[in-house]
């Protein structure tokens, strides 16, 4: 059995790197998994991070861009729609930055914690 170092999977999900050598790619596209580690061979078809990722960036992205247009209307007297405009502007960009990374670490952190579907003890 071949030894891997061990990788944080932080480090490998903002890098979007493979959560068990850290080195191969995670993903083919934008969002979609690769079939298997080109590095380590390492098989993502268990690797589901579900919603989780949408739903972290959605918070995240909407505290931040609503309160950019607090500030850009209210604290700089912006018009309202360049208000909102700047802000959607700024969500869109945030989203899209931000999706794949949080992806790639909650996978990462399910490879590293053997998350596993839930089982009822016999």
């Amino acid at each position: 059995m071949t030894q891997y170092p061990q990788v944080s999977p932080y480090a490998a999900g903002l890098a979007c790197k493979c959560p068990r050598c850290g080195k191969g790619p995670l993903f083919k596209g934008y969002l979609g998994l690769l079939e298997r580690c080109p590095n380590c061979g390492l098989d993502y078809a268990k690797a589901d991070s579900g919603d989780g990722p949408a739903v972290f960036v959605i918070f995240v992205v909407g505290f931040l861009a609503v309160g950019a247009a607090f500030i850009a209307r209210f604290g700089f007297d912006a018009p309202t729609g360049l208000a909102l405009i700047s802000s959607m502007i700024l969500a869109v960009v945030l989203i899209l930055g931000l999706l794949r990374p949080f992806k790639a670490t909650l996978i990462a952190l399910q490879y590293k914690n053997k998350a596993a579907e839930g089982r009822l003890e016999e």
